[in-house]
């Protein structure tokens, strides 16, 4: 790893403020919806939006992707649930709701680890979906199917999957690296 990259002892991972002024660089919004409504969980929404063009017939911001989840308050509580991204040009969204989502977590919560479902609605998406999360660092748990063992989580995670865990600051540095966040200080 170059000495310049988010993660290094000399580049730290970009915090949220970092972030949100990268993506106002980007011409997109940037915003977190956190409540903490039973005191030991949060519950999160991420989302990236952006102004219409003059051409387009919409009266307000075009929302490009969102991801929502919860966090326990321990160290491999931050769950991820759905996550979704739209649009043309959207190469710069979902390292950016990842990036936010991970600087939230190691900022705000004792999270260091995150879970996240990869569904497996149809098998191309869900090989999509696998690659995906591999690529931001995390590995495969095991798989959620039809046993009886499985009713519980299938019904917390809302269908069956692979179930894939990483650490937060991994996703957050690969995130910001997919974001072209080489040296952070004109940020």
């Amino acid at each position: 790893m170059s000495s310049s990259s988010p993660g290094s002892p000399t580049c730290p991972n970009p915090s949220l403020e970092q972030l949100e002024a990268e993506a106002s660089r980007r011409g997109l919004l940037l915003r977190l919806q956190v409540r903490r409504p039973a005191g030991l969980a949060w519950t999160l929404r991420v989302g990236v939006a952006r102004r219409p063009q003059p051409e387009e017939a919409c009266g307000g911001l075009l929302l490009l992707g969102e991801l929502k989840g919860w966090a326990l308050a321990t160290a491999a509580g931050l769950r991820l649930d759905t996550m979704r991204v739209q649009g043309e040009d959207t190469a710069a969204v979902g390292p950016l709701i990842c990036a936010a989502t991970f600087a939230w977590a190691l900022e705000a919560t004792p999270c260091r680890r995150a879970t996240i479902l990869a569904i497996r609605d149809s098998e191309r998406q869900h090989r999509r979906l696998v690659r995906y999360f591999r690529q931001l660092g995390f590995t495969p748990l095991r798989e959620l199917g039809a046993g009886v063992a499985d009713l519980a989580p299938r019904l917390l995670w809302g269908g069956a999957g692979l179930l894939m865990r990483a650490d937060a600051s991994e996703v957050l540095r690969r995130s910001a690296r997919r974001l072209g966040l080489g040296g952070l200080d004109g940020l």
